[in-house]
Formats: C-alpha cells, sequence, structure tokens
C-alpha cells in the first residue's frame, strides 16, 4: 500500500521502572502475516497487566511484541494478510490483541477483532476487547453465572469491575460489588450495581451474608488474592464458584483452612487470557458478539472511560492508573 509510512509512533518500555519509562519511539511498521490484520489505531486500551509489564513482572508471550504494552485497540483496517476472510481495508474495528496496542499501528489476529458496535466511539470500542473478554470467559463461562444467582466482583470501580457489573445485570444476576471509598460505592451503584461494600469501613463478608440472607454469593470474580482466598471461601454459597483473575495482594498464602471448599462443594478456579491463543481467544469473541454485542449497540451495556491521554502521554495514563482513583477505564488516543 503505496500511503503506508515505513515507521510508526510506538510507546516502549526499555527497562522495568516506573511510569516514566515509557517513552515514544519510531518503530517499523509491522506487516501482517497469515489471518492477521494491520490496524491504524486511534485509540488504545489501558489495563493493569500493561503495568505488571512496565515493571518487569508480567512478560509477554512468545511472538508478541516485545517492549511495546497494550492489549486492546480500536482503529481502521489498512491492511490484510493471506487467509483474512472477513475484513478488508478501511473496516472499522476493535480487536483483543497480545501485545503492540500503545502504537499508531498493531497486528490483530483476525479472528480476535470484530466490527465496532453501533453507537460506539472509537475511544469507547477501545475500552471494551480486554476487559469484557476478560468478564465474559471468567464469569460465564468458567463461572457459569446464571440469571437469578448473585455475582460478588471485588474491585467494582475498576474496568473489570464496571463490566462485570454490566455483563451480570444484562444476564439477570443480583451484582454486589466491592470498592475502596464510598464515591466508588456509589458510582458502582449508578452504573447499576445492587449492592457495594466499602473494604476500607466495612467486612465484605458479613455483608455479603447479610445481603444474601445467609445464603452467600454464586460466583466471586477475584482479581485481590491474598487474603481474601479464606474470606471468599466464607462469603460463597454452597456449590459457589470462585474465579481468581488476578493477585494484587499476593500470590502466596502463609495459611489457608480449606474445610469451607468440602462442606461447601466450591469450585475455586482461575485463569489469564494474554497467553491463549489466537484460536482459543476466537471461541469467546464469537460469544460475545452473539450474545453481547447487541447490548453494546442497543446501549443496554456501555463501557465505562474515565479519562483519556494522547498516546504520547502514555506514562501519565500510567501514573493514574497506579493512584487507583480512576472509576472505568483509561484510554490512549491515536491518530
Amino acid at each position: 500500500m503505496s500511503s503506508l509510512p515505513a515507521t510508526m509512533t510506538a510507546i516502549v518500555i526499555p527497562a522495568p521502572g516506573g511510569p516514566e519509562v515509557l517513552i515514544p519511539q519510531q518503530r517499523p511498521i509491522p506487516m501482517p502475516g497469515d489471518g492477521e490484520l494491520l490496524i491504524a489505531v486511534k485509540a488504545a486500551g489501558v489495563n493493569r497487566p500493561d503495568v505488571s509489564q512496565r515493571q518487569g513482572k508480567y512478560p509477554p508471550p512468545p511472538g508478541a511484541p516485545q517492549d511495546i504494552p497494550g492489549l486492546e485497540i480500536a482503529g481502521v483496517v489498512v491492511m490484510c494478510g493471506d487467509g483474512v476472510t472477513r475484513f478488508k481495508p478501511g473496516d472499522e474495528v476493535c480487536a483483543l490483541v497480545p501485545g503492540g496496542g500503545y502504537a499508531s499501528h498493531c497486528l490483530a489476529h483476525e479472528s480476535n477483532t470484530l466490527p465496532i458496535p453501533d453507537g460506539l466511539t472509537m475511544i469507547e470500542a477501545a475500552a471494551v476487547p480486554e476487559t469484557f473478554f476478560t468478564v465474559w470467559t471468567n464469569v460465564f463461562q468458567r463461572g457459569h453465572l446464571i440469571a437469578g444467582e448473585t455475582l460478588l466482583v471485588h474491585g467494582g470501580s475498576s474496568g473489570i469491575g464496571t463490566t462485570a457489573i454490566m455483563l451480570g445485570k444484562a444476564f439477570g444476576a443480583t451484582v454486589i460489588v466491592t470498592a475502596g471509598s464510598r464515591d466508588k460505592c456509589d458510582a458502582c451503584v449508578k452504573l447499576g450495581a445492587d449492592h457495594a461494600i466499602d473494604y476500607r469501613t466495612q467486612d465484605f463478608v458479613a455483608e455479603v451474608k447479610t445481603i444474601t440472607g445467609g445464603k452467600g454469593a454464586d460466583v466471586i470474580l477475584d482479581m485481590v488474592g491474598g487474603s481474601y482466598v479464606q474470606r471468599n471461601y466464607e462469603a460463597a454459597a454452597v456449590e459457589g464458584r470462585i474465579v481468581q483473575i488476578a493477585f494484587m495482594e499476593g500470590y502466596k498464602i502463609a495459611s489457608l483452612d480449606l474445610r469451607a471448599l468440602s462442606a461447601k462443594r466450591l469450585t475455586h478456579t482461575g485463569s489469564t487470557l494474554r497467553p491463549r491463543s489466537p484460536a482459543q481467544k476466537a471461541v469467546i469473541a464469537r460469544e460475545l458478539e452473539a450474545k453481547v454485542w447487541p447490548l453494546l449497540a442497543k446501549g443496554q451495556c456501555k463501557p465505562l472511560v474515565h479519562a483519556t491521554f494522547p498516546l504520547e502521554q502514555a506514562a501519565a495514563a500510567h501514573a493514574l492508573m497506579e493512584t487507583s482513583t480512576h472509576i472505568g477505564k483509561i484510554v490512549l488516543t491515536a491518530g
């Protein structure tokens, strides 16, 4: 394509460190391989795994860009690799990518790419893939949440949390969240949560039992780990499913009483999304397009964007994320 420049602006991690290590550099534009699209990025979501990668704690999977973070993008297809059948240059899309999203151009596998839902802006669309893929696979595919059940979401004001609230409610669950301030709790209720617990001043185990009349939560989505593992067992209902997606408080536990696991017939599972193959992620993409994209198009679900930053200010976006004061998503804009 003659109009395609030879280089692109990318935000790179020259060495692990704080937000200030993120710097813009010029890099060659990558060429799409079999089944891949080259996308001119208009917006890219910022996520906790990006922060962990920048700190040197979360290496990218083999084959992904090793020093350019970014797991979700929205933009315009500019080139298609061999074997691409669905999309063509000019199509507006959003995509889940294993890395490389903090750049003016990014590769995405066609099967992990979806059309931008009707009514969403590029910025809103860029806030969809990582959180919606994560919530769908963990709450619905692994947690088997169904209408009428109770979902407990830790970190309710995060990008994952706000998405879990919307999807839990859309599919008929009662949603309880924990958050770290009354303002965050209020924001979660405004978004649709039935109950919000300030974990700094309230015992979420006691509160969940009170809310559910002693039954407990059927599904618990946890990104905290550490001391929350034992407390999740206490807060879970009989036959409850606890899905672990991160360990912000730590992944090693000095003491854990496992009796509730047997007594309540609990399932404690977990998953990571990034290392999965394009084919595995494609299964999630197909379900999202069939079951969630119509809700986005109707405005029944809409990603909550807290702040945007130009791509070159990725360091400021990371600094904001590390304050944990945001409610919803942080997005970088490009192009």
